[in-house]
């Protein structure tokens, strides 16, 4: 929580993202110089980004030629290799461990910038002891770890203040989400069959996702049902044919649409770490397929998480065959889970859960409170 008593000197902040993940990283990056340029008494807020051209496909103001450009009040600088010699803010974020320039942290010194390596998410135990510990530097530079993650004892999670009250009034006017479907281009047809009643279900997975699975599991259901893919997700989708599964491929879309086609969804496959946060606020069934890592390390984060999910065991073993590419089984275990007697559990277990996370403290205020406190402390 934010020190209502602490007087309000402004704050400024630099935010480092390297994009690794093509739209995980920077989504994260993005949502949160957005949520902190909304609050008081954070004054300005910088983003270096090295990779404008994903961001452009989740933002359409972003220029990727530009080397400086403003959106949203935000200030966007392209780091490349010879980044512009800018004096540090009061707050240096560096997102996923992507140190800054050199040059830029010996800056930093001189003006006592608080440094913030901002973590990956993950629901392992060990995140709650090391989440906001001091990161001893040589050159007497403050430095701590900040950890999102699950429980009170973490940073949380991203999440805009009024986000679920946002969620519920753009669902209560359906010609909202009409709309929101013609200008993605979804044929009127469709579009008339998922106002009545059809299983709208948005996919966004890696390339290895078992898929065929996901067609065989909905082609035997008795809904019929509309997959939306982002264009080039999953290309080879789209030459599928069953009765009962339409595929449409649609643009990539900005943050605020993604969050719309999350909540207007009836079952949702994300992937990431961003994706992830925001299928939890849609309150919908997802499936979440994880960044894959070397020596499947991966899968012990996918357990972690899964233990503090309220998810029934079988939706685990759903989650797990979506990990391992395992297409048969993956279909036999979303038959199950489309069932009339398990679907309504997981529907109410997912919206319970995201109520839930909901009452916990969000990242960007989190994230505020302790550097205002170290700031005032040293």
């Amino acid at each position: 929580m934010i020190d209502s008593s602490s007087p309000s000197v402004p704050i400024d902040f630099d935010i480092f993202c390297r994009v690794i993940d093509n739209f995980g990283d920077i989504g994260v990056c993005w949502r949160l110089a957005r949520q902190l340029t909304s609050m008081a008494p954070v004054s300005r807020v910088r983003l270096w980004v090295d990779d404008l051209h994903s961001f452009a496909k989740i933002e359409s103001g972003v220029d990727p030629g530009q080397g400086r450009q403003t959106i949203h009040g935000i200030e966007l600088v392209r780091w490349t290799d010879s980044p512009p010699d800018l004096r540090p803010y009061q707050v240096v974020v560096e997102a996923f461990a992507c140190t800054p320039p050199p040059a830029f942290i010996a800056r930093m010194n001189a003006g006592n910038s608080l440094w913030i390596n901002l973590e990956y998410l993950s629901a392992e135990d060990w995140v709650e002891s090391c989440h906001a510990l001091p990161s001893l530097q040589a050159s007497g530079l403050r430095k701590a770890f900040f950890f999102p993650g699950f429980t009170a004892g973490t940073g949380g999670l991203l999440r805009e203040a009024q986000l679920l009250d946002t969620r519920e009034r753009w669902l209560a006017q359906p010609v909202l989400r009409r709309d929101l479907l013609r200008s993605l281009h979804v044929p009127d047809a469709m579009i008339e069959g998922l106002m009545h009643g059809w299983r709208q279900v948005y996919l966004f997975c890696y390339p290895n996702a078992p898929v065929a699975g996901l067609l065989q599991s909905l082609g035997r259901d008795d809904n019929t049902s509309v997959i939306l893919v982002p264009a080039g997700v999953c290309p080879t989708l789209k030459n599928q044919r069953n009765p009962r599964v339409h595929v449409v491929e649609i643009p990539f879309v900005g943050q605020a649409d993604f969050d719309r086609l999350l909540w207007s969804s009836g079952l949702n496959f994300v992937r990431g770490e961003d994706s992830l946060v925001r299928a939890i606020w849609a309150g919908r069934p997802f499936v979440w397929q994880i960044y894959e890592q070397q020596e499947a390390v991966h899968l012990v984060k996918l357990r972690a998480w899964l233990a503090r999910t309220p998810f029934q065991p079988a939706i685990h073993g759903l989650m797990n065959a979506w990990n391992t590419a395992q297409e048969h089984e993956f279909g036999t275990r979303l038959d199950e889970a489309l069932s009339p007697g398990e679907w309504p559990q997981w529907q109410a277990q997912a919206r319970l859960w995201a109520e839930k996370m909901a009452r916990n403290n969000d990242l960007g205020s989190s994230l505020l409170a302790f550097c205002m406190k170290t700031l005032q402390t040293g």
